[in-house]
C-alpha cells in the first residue's frame, strides 16, 4: 500500500482543482474540506495520520490554495457555486460514497453537497464547522451580517481587515494554550495565497455571500434529522467564531453524535492533531462499512 501523499490537479468544469490525495484506492473514503482563510495545508498532518485506513482527499476550494483562482469577475463566487464545484470533483475521480471532514467554510460547502445528496454521505466529523445559530459568535459576526445584507464601502472596511496578517494570526493562535504548539508557517502560507492579485475581491465576495449559509441552517439541520448520518464533533472549544454551543447543539438533530470539546481554538489540528487524528480514526472504524 503507497501511505504517501500525492499532490495532484483536476480539471473539474473547466477550473483547475488542486488537491492532496493518500491511502489505499479501496478503502473508505474521507473527504476533507477546508476552512477560511487555509487550503487542503490545514490538512497535512492528519493526511498521514489516516492513510493507512482510508482514502484520503482534500481539494482546494476555487479560489483557495493552489487551486484556479478565476477573478471575481469572471467566476460567481457563492458558497452555492462552490458546493457545485465540490460535488463535480467528487463525481469526476468516482466518488460515489465517502464521509466528510469540514471546518469552517468546508462545512456551509459540505453542508450543501450533503443535503443535494445524502445517499453520497456516509459520516460527518465537524471540526469547528457550524450549522446553528447557538454557535455564532455575535460580536465577531455582526460586521459580516451588515456586510452581507447592507455592502457599502462603510460596512467593507471591517471586512478587509480579516484578511490582514494579524487578523489570520489571531485565528491560529487565539484560545490555544500553548502558542509555541502553532508554526508560523500556518498563517504566513495563508496570507502569502490571499495577497494573489485579484483574490481580496474573491473573499470579500465570499464574506458577502455567507449570509446565505445562515439562512440554511434550518435546512441543514432537516438533513441531519431526515439522515441521522453518524457525526463526531471535535470541537476547539475556545473558539470565538464558531463557540461551543455549535458543537453541543448537533445532538438536538443527531442524538447520537459524539461531541467532543477540546482545549483548543479555532484550527484546533494544530495543537491537538494527534488526538483529533485517533478521535476520527475510532469514529470511522465504527460508523462506516467495511
Amino acid at each position: 500500500m503507497d501511505e504517501r501523499t500525492h499532490y495532484r490537479t483536476v480539471v473539474v468544469r473547466g477550473q483547475e482543482i488542486f488537491y492532496r490525495e493518500a491511502g489505499d484506492p479501496d478503502a473508505p473514503v474521507l473527504l476533507l474540506l477546508h476552512g477560511y482563510p487555509t487550503s487542503s495545508h490545514m490538512f497535512r498532518d492528519l493526511i498521514p495520520r489516516l492513510a493507512t485506513r482510508y482514502r484520503l482527499v482534500a481539494p482546494d476550494h476555487l479560489g483557495f490554495g493552489y487551486s484556479a483562482a478565476p477573478s471575481a469577475d469572471d467566476f460567481d463566487y457563492t458558497f452555492a457555486n462552490l458546493a457545485e464545484i465540490t460535488a463535480a470533483f467528487t463525481e469526476r475521480l468516482g466518488l460515489s460514497r465517502f464521509a466528510m471532514y469540514v471546518q469552517d467554510y468546508g462545512a456551509p460547502i459540505g453542508w450543501r453537497l450533503a443535503a443535494a445528496h445524502p445517499e453520497r454521505v456516509t459520516a460527518i466529523v465537524t471540526q469547528n464547522g457550524n450549522a446553528y445559530l447557538d454557535g455564532l459568535d455575535e460580536d465577531f459576526w455582526a460586521p459580516i451580517r451588515a456586510y452581507g445584507t447592507d455592502p457599502s464601502s462603510a460596512t467593507e472596511a471591517p471586512i478587509r481587515r480579516f484578511q490582514t496578517l494579524d487578523a489570520i494570526r489571531w485565528q491560529y493562535t487565539h484560545g490555544v494554550p500553548d502558542e509555541s504548539l502553532v508554526s508560523p508557517d500556518t498563517w504566513l502560507h495563508d496570507v502569502a495565497l490571499l495577497r494573489r492579485p485579484g483574490n481580496a475581491e474573491i473573499q470579500l465576495r465570499l464574506t458577502r455571500d455567507y449570509v446565505t449559509n445562515i439562512d440554511l441552517y434550518p435546512a441543514f439541520q432537516e438533513y441531519f434529522r431526515a439522515s441521522q448520518v453518524p457525526l463526531l464533533a471535535a470541537w476547539g472549544a475556545h473558539d470565538e467564531i464558531f463557540r461551543l454551543g455549535g458543537a453541543t447543539a448537533f445532538q438536538r438533530d443527531l442524538p447520537d453524535a459524539e461531541i467532543h470539546l477540546l482545549p483548543a481554538g479555532h484550527f484546533a489540528l494544530e495543537s491537538h492533531g494527534a488526538q483529533i487524528a485517533r478521535l476520527v480514526d475510532d469514529f470511522l472504524g465504527r460508523a462506516l462499512p467495511r
